[in-house]
C-alpha cells in the first residue's frame, strides 16, 4: 500500500498547470510554428532546415545561423510578454518583397484563462481532496497538451494542399499585439496590421490548443488569387 501511495505522489509534473510551464509550451508551439511555415512556404531553402522530434512528432527546426538568432531573440521577448500577460496575439505576416503586399497572415490569439499554480506545488495536487474540483483542462496530462500542439504543426504542414503558391519573392515579419502600457524594446517597431488588400483576403480556421494558463486558436488568411475569382 504505502509504494501505491509513493508512486502517486512520485508522478511527473505537469508543467502546463504552471505560468512558467504554460509560457515554455506556448513559445515552443510559436517558434515551431513559425519554422514550420518559412518552410512549407518556401520563404526559405528546403537545405536550411532539419526534422527534430518534438511534440510527438516530427518537426522542421532551421539550421541557417541568422535565422536561428532572430527567431531566439524573438522568442525571448514574446516569453517575457506572455510571463506577464501582456501579449494577446502573434502574427506572422507574409509579404511580397517588391511591393511589400501582405499575401498570407497566420494569426495565433493567446487568451489567458488561469494565473497558473504555485510552480513548487505543482504535481502534488492529487494529495489533497480539496483540489479535486478544477476546470477541465487542468485535468490535461502534459502529453495530451503537447498532442494538440502536434497536431496543429501537422496541419500547418498540409496547408500546401489549399494555400495559392507564391509567385514572387517573399520575405515575412513577426508582429505582436501586446497592451498600450506594454514597454515594447527598440528592436520591435510600431507597425500596421499587415492586412491583406480588403476584399481580397480568405481564411482558413485551425486548430487550437489549450493549457491550464492558455488558450492558443490559430488561423491563416491569405490573399485570393485570379484563379480562386
Amino acid at each position: 500500500m504505502s509504494t501505491a501511495q509513493a508512486t502517486v505522489q512520485n508522478a511527473p509534473l505537469r508543467t502546463h498547470l504552471t505560468l512558467k510551464g504554460s509560457v515554455a509550451l506556448v513559445s515552443d508551439f510559436l517558434s515551431f510554428g513559425i519554422q514550420s511555415i518559412l518552410f512549407q512556404r518556401e520563404i526559405y531553402p528546403s537545405d536550411d532546415f532539419k526534422m527534430v522530434k518534438k511534440f510527438n512528432t516530427q518537426v522542421l527546426t532551421t539550421i541557417d545561423e541568422g535565422l536561428r538568432e532572430y527567431l531566439e531573440r524573438a522568442m525571448l521577448q514574446v516569453q517575457q510578454w506572455l510571463t506577464e500577460g501582456q501579449v494577446r496575439r502573434i502574427v506572422l505576416a507574409i509579404v511580397e518583397k517588391e511591393t511589400q503586399e501582405t499575401v498570407e497572415r497566420w494569426q495565433f490569439d493567446i487568451d489567458v484563462v488561469n494565473k497558473g499554480t504555485d510552480e513548487a506545488n505543482d504535481g502534488k495536487e492529487n494529495s489533497d481532496p480539496e483540489k479535486k474540483a478544477q476546470p477541465n483542462n487542468t485535468k490535461k496530462t502534459d502529453q495530451q497538451v503537447k498532442n494538440e500542439i502536434g497536431a496543429i504543426i501537422k496541419q500547418i504542414t498540409a496547408s500546401c494542399t489549399f494555400l495559392p503558391m507564391l509567385q514572387e519573392p517573399c520575405a515575412f515579419t513577426i508582429l505582436a499585439y501586446t497592451d498600450l502600457q506594454t514597454k515594447v524594446p527598440l528592436e520591435w517597431s510600431e507597425s500596421d496590421a499587415r492586412l491583406i488588400s480588403e476584399g481580397q483576403a480568405e481564411q482558413v480556421k485551425l486548430r487550437s490548443f489549450s493549457t491550464h494558463v492558455h488558450n492558443v486558436d490559430a488561423l491563416v488568411a491569405y490573399r485570393r488569387t485570379d484563379e480562386d475569382e
